[in-house]
């Protein structure tokens, strides 16, 4: 028997960047969600907490795009959505970043950040796309906070 996740949701005056309305799921023989809504605002930090098997994951690959929900609604700035896709939701600016990440201490940071969704020129990598996406990297940590540099191998 799943439970309900929990959101511990502070109230804001403004209205949500995102919105999920009675998202519902199932699996054979497994309610994975049922009438299940969240609000996300700008600059809040949303915890969805559970017990294994509760629908956190189901819900969170829902809202990424990576799965449909058999019901309910899924609202950005306000206007309803459909995610046909990973890649149609990160276009309108939804991304989901799992927790299993796994990582390669070679690699550097910036490549860790955009590892899937590489920025590309007519295309093709190159040495463009390093500079752009050190660059998009570098405000990325900026804007959480970090003072990291974006070149820096992720072992180090």
């Amino acid at each position: 028997m799943s439970q309900t996740p929990i959101f511990f949701d502070l109230p804001s005056p403004q209205p949500p960047l995102l919105e999920a309305r009675g998202i519902s799921k199932q699996f054979p023989g497994v309610a994975a969600l049922q009438d299940v809504g969240l609000e996300l605002h700008a600059g809040q930090v949303l915890g969805v907490v559970g017990e294994n098997g509760a629908g956190k994951s189901t819900l969170m690959k829902i809202l990424g795009g990576a799965l449909p929900p058999d019901a309910g609604q899924i609202l950005l700035d306000g206007q309803s959505v459909e995610f046909r896709g990973i890649r149609p939701a990160r276009k309108m600016g939804v991304a989901l970043i799992s927790q299993e990440s796994l990582c390669a201490p070679n690699l550097e940071i910036a490549a860790h950040i955009f590892l899937g969704s590489e920025p590309r020129t007519l295309g093709i990598l190159s040495a463009l796309r390093n500079r752009k996406m050190r660059s998009a990297a570098g405000q990325l940590l900026q804007r959480v906070g970090l003072e990291i540099f974006p070149r820096l191998p992720m072992g180090d």
